[in-house]
């Protein structure tokens, strides 16, 4: 404005004639930011007083509002960053699950009714999951199950599991060799679409795959033959109801002792390989094996 109404008294040093409407802004523009190149400049002494009394306080200003919004940025990141260190130092052998579509919610709700839920840290792409899960009282993080950076707010080092369920198969492969790089000691759990993928989560450092088309398929076949046997199975999936699949330690009057399949004893784990009860693959039980049972819900298990 005050270049417009003293344009009388400004020079164009390139020669441009008498300052128009448009060189008037592009001073004022150039002057505020300080970045003014000397092209327009007042000769008169009327104008340089306009430009004294009007342009320089509206430059402090600008700078004022530049450097206080840096500042509250910073500070506010800060800020930020020293929540999420403390948070941080409160998390130990937490669950992870990235993904809370249906297959994440499912394992949350098995974990929950199986009362070892704990904290539990959700990852997901979508904000439409994100809010959901931190309404269900969870941590709920913004961002890629693959990104280092998302994985260490998640306290990926301290985590006891990782549960990988995205919506597609190579997302997981993805989320699961980059939590078994930043953590190679975590439990590990992933799940895929197609059983081609199983072999390729496996080898991307999974403990355990779960083929979730597949398994369903066979459910839902095993349900048209024999639909007491499916509902069994629906049983023993659901934690707290019915019967439940659980696992322990061999106790030491069990150790000699050959699994009899009449007992509740599924199967034996044994230098970390899972071993059948038939054809004798299992054999006696050994001191450091541990027992796949079913129990019924409310049974007391001793040293799960």
């Amino acid at each position: 404005m005050a270049c417009w109404l003293g344009r009388s008294g400004y020079v164009d040093q390139t020669g441009g004639g008498g300052i128009s409407l448009l060189d008037a802004f592009y001073y004022a523009t150039v002057s505020i930011t300080t970045t003014g190149y000397g092209d327009i400049v007042p000769v008169s002494d009327t104008a340089r007083l306009l430009n004294t009394v009007i342009v320089t306080p509206a430059r402090v200003l600008f700078l004022i509002l530049l450097v206080g919004t840096t500042l509250e940025v910073l500070a506010s990141h800060s800020r930020f960053l020293w929540r999420l260190r403390r948070y941080q130092r409160k998390l130990h052998d937490h669950a992870i699950v990235c993904g809370y579509g249906v297959k994440g919610r499912s394992a949350i709700d098995y974990l929950r009714g199986s009362g070892e839920a704990g904290e539990i840290v959700v990852i997901d792409t979508e904000k439409e999951a994100v809010d959901p899960a931190a309404a269900d009282g969870h941590t709920a993080i913004l961002g890629s199950g693959f990104d280092r950076e998302v994985l260490r707010a998640a306290g990926i080092e301290q985590a006891a599991t990782v549960l990988v369920a995205p919506e597609n198969d190579d997302a997981a492969v993805l989320n699961t060799l980059r939590a078994r790089e930043l953590n190679p000691k975590v439990r590990l759990v992933a799940s895929c679409r197609e059983e081609d993928n199983a072999d390729l989560l496996k080898e991307s450092g999974a403990d355990s795959v779960i083929v979730s088309a597949e398994a369903a398929g066979r459910l839902i076949g095993l349900a048209s033959r024999t639909p007491h046997s499916a509902n069994v199975i629906n049983d023993l999936l659901k934690s707290g109801t019915g019967l439940d699949l659980l696992e322990r330690p061999v106790r030491a009057a069990e150790v000699g002792i050959v699994p009899d399949r009449s007992e509740t004893f599924v199967a034996v784990i044994r230098g970390g390989k899972l071993l059948g009860l038939t054809a004798g693959e299992a054999g006696a039980l050994r001191e450091g094996d541990r027992v796949v049972f079913v129990k019924a819900n409310g049974e007391v298990a001793d040293e799960l």
